[in-house]
């Protein structure tokens, strides 16, 4: 029996469709709001004027445009050092169709034009596009086989640069309405369907994305080989014969690659995060896509492992550097903590997926802490430099070497600047949702935005000065009297909920209750999975207020998590902080945190862009004149978003902090 396939809407001059099976609940597309934000706006246009531009300028000094060019000539030797560098271009193209769907501009424009043109001559008659092999077949390197997709399954990225060049391909499409590059991927696409199959080449991709790439192609064209294909990738997994089951070694047993067991038998987090956050979120897209109650309970049972126990406080994931991986449960060490910015970023995708299939305000809310706490610390407040990871806390000369605790503007894997180039100027199309006559707010971010209800719209406008202050206001319009539910998201934190999870709690129960009002009166509201319904008849120029309760609150962590007993951390509405030594008598691993310290806290919009300043008096442990004692003074504390360290030089930070004073180490640099 043919799909029939019914159009959804129009996005620019292109029409999509929708599946008989999809996600439940629909996103608002992140071109459909309209950004007045004191936080978001300002990042998105540095994105936009800054980051992109540099990104564009780095992958042509360090020869990745070259790459394309030499392959479109079929001559000269691969120049870069490894074979996915094909996808930063493809991830910062994604970045710029996104951007120039908000900020026209046509000297940007006309750069990614021709920059599609080289692509366009790069690939092969049949589709093969990958500038490593195809510049000199006969010189490869170590990394890829001698024949297409020999290494896929350890090395060569083959489907890893195909899954991205889809990704970017369909956002130029949607962002434009041109096929330029969409062309190339469904020529690509389409190659990668006619080799791998259940009848055909049976491989687990090593790095995963291509998954996620074919569902977007099989949105746009409505092609159902491209959804099938990536349910076989992600149906191959835990099928290869080659590896040592009984070693420990995540190499030698598959785990590295989330390839030890099939999926629906997989129940925790495993292997390198970022391959398994594309892997979620392609099994959650897989799960919707096609009713799989078994995929569906599987990516449930893994999201719950890794909210429960593999988290960071501040959001980050993949604790362990050898492997970039997960580790085991509770595995959450700080001085060697690892949380690359691409596996914050692949959590992003893979939190709003579980939303969309579930509803449920939970996602959100790990969502939210990933994105303003252990995602935007990858990128400089300057625009262009990054951390590949996202360090928990750094102390002086003696934190551990692998460690970043300064900036750089580019590495030889230069994967995170790149990812965060694609991420930053979607970020309004997480703030609503929609399923029948409920609206869903997810973000508190000020803007505009229609949607509808019945075919008749309805504008919500946000206006805000959130993470900072939690009294928001929604300004509801409506051409006439229109009944539905508008579902405004509670946050965890604002219930005494720290994580989703027992992972981490508050310390200090708030007694405070969240209000809402609605035309400047005080309602009563219901809660559903974690959203206050108010469902009425809505007129125009109705306001809504909600106001969260903004105190800060002392989080400790599971005793499982043994590097955290007997610290706290803090936390300020969504905003995790930490303390730097600029701000702290040039030490912050010195910091004790009695139990009853008080805080006050203060804008300062002169520093660091504008952020809110925590303060306290605690004591410091300080080492007499002559290093032959220690002793404790009190001495101002100043504590900043975790998200803006390390823009003012390198020294010392601190995100969790000991209440009492238990041992003290003794190191030397000698």
């Amino acid at each position: 029996m043919k799909r029939i396939l019914f159009p959804i809407f129009f996005l620019g001059n292109t029409l999509l469709y929708a599946q008989q099976k999809d996600y439940p609940y629909v996103a608002l597309p992140f071109n459909k709001v309209k950004l007045t934000d004191n936080f978001w706006l300002p990042r998105i246009k540095i994105n936009h004027t800054v980051t992109i531009p540099a990104s564009f300028e780095r992958c042509e000094k360090t020869g990745r445009v070259k790459n394309f060019v030499m392959a479109a000539e079929r001559s000269g030797k691969f120049c870069t050092i490894y074979p996915f560098d094909d996808t930063d271009i493809y991830k910062t193209i994604e970045g710029a169709s996104y951007s120039l769907s908000l900020f026209p501009d046509p000297k940007l424009k006309k750069y990614v034009d021709s920059l599609i043109t080289i692509i366009a001559a790069a690939q092969e008659s049949d589709g093969y596009l990958y500038t490593a092999r195809t510049i000199n077949p006969n010189d490869v390197g170590p990394w890829v086989g001698k024949v297409r997709w020999e290494k896929e399954r350890e090395l060569s990225h083959e489907l890893y640069n195909a899954g991205h060049m889809y990704e970017a391909a369909a956002a130029h499409y949607l962002a434009t309405g041109e096929k330029s590059f969409l062309n190339i991927a469904i020529k690509n696409a389409d190659l990668v369907c006619s080799v791998f199959g259940p009848d055909k080449k049976h491989v687990a991709p090593g790095h995963e994305v291509v998954e996620m790439g074919l569902v977007k192609l099989y949105r746009i064209t409505g092609k159902k080989e491209y959804l099938q294909t990536a349910k076989f990738f992600v149906e191959e997994r835990g099928h290869y014969k080659g590896y040592d089951s009984t070693s420990n070694d995540e190499w030698k047993n598959g785990m590295y690659w989330q390839d030890d067991k099939p999926v629906v038998e997989q129940n925790e987090a495993e292997g390198h995060a970022v391959r398994a956050g594309y892997l979620y979120s392609a099994m959650a897209d897989v799960a919707a896509l096609t009713g799989d109650a078994k995929l569906l309970s599987a990516i449930d049972t893994i999201w719950n492992n890794m909210v429960t126990k593999k988290i960071y406080v501040q959001g980050g994931s993949g604790a362990v550097g050898s492997g970039e991986r997960y580790g085991a449960n509770y595995e959450l060490p700080n001085t060697t903590a690892y949380n690359e910015t691409c596996a914050a970023i692949a959590n992003v995708f893979w939190n709003e997926r579980m939303f969309l299939l579930h509803g449920d305000s939970k996602y959100i809310d790990v969502l939210e802490k990933i994105l303003y706490n252990g995602l935007i610390s990858g990128v400089g407040l300057d625009g262009k430099s990054f951390f590949y990871t996202n360090a928990m806390q750094i102390k002086n000369s003696f934190s551990h070497p692998d460690m970043e605790a300064e900036r750089s503007g580019w590495f030889p894997c230069s994967c995170c600047p790149t990812n965060v180039v694609r991420l930053l100027p979607s970020v309004p199309g997480y703030m609503y949702a929609q399923k029948d006559d409920k609206i869903f707010a997810n973000l508190f971010i000020s803007g505009s935005a229609t949607l509808y209800i019945s075919g008749k719209p309805v504008e919500i406008t946000q206006q805000n000065n959130y993470p900072w202050d939690g009294d928001l206001k929604f300004s509801v319009n409506t051409k006439s009297p229109l009944p539905f539910s508008l579902m405004l998201r509670i946050p965890g934190w604002a219930k005494n909920e720290a994580m989703p999870s027992d992972l981490y709690s508050f310390q200090n129960i708030s007694d405070k209750k969240v209000i809402v009002k609605i035309n400047h009166k005080e309602v009563d509201y219901n809660v559903e999975n974690g959203y206050a319904i108010l469902k009425r008849t809505w007129k125009k120029n109705d306001i809504v207020e909600m106001v969260l309760p903004m105190e800060v609150r002392r989080v400790v962590a599971n005793a499982n998590v043994k590097n955290d007993i007997g610290k706290v951390a803090l936390q300020r509405g969504p905003i995790m902080y930490c303390a730097e030594w600029i701000d702290n008598n040039n030490k912050a691993a010195n910091l004790v945190m009695p139990a009853g310290t008080q805080f006050s806290a203060t804008y300062s919009p002169d520093l660091l862009n504008g952020i809110e300043v925590l303060k306290a008096e605690v004591p410091a442990i300080l080492i007499d004149n002559k290093g032959e004692g220690l002793h404790t003074e009190k001495q101002l504390f100043v504590a900043i978003p975790y998200y803006a360290w390390a823009n003012r030089g390198k020294g010392e930070m601190m995100m969790w902090f000991p209440e009492k004073i238990k041992d003290v180490d003794i190191v030397s640099n000698e």
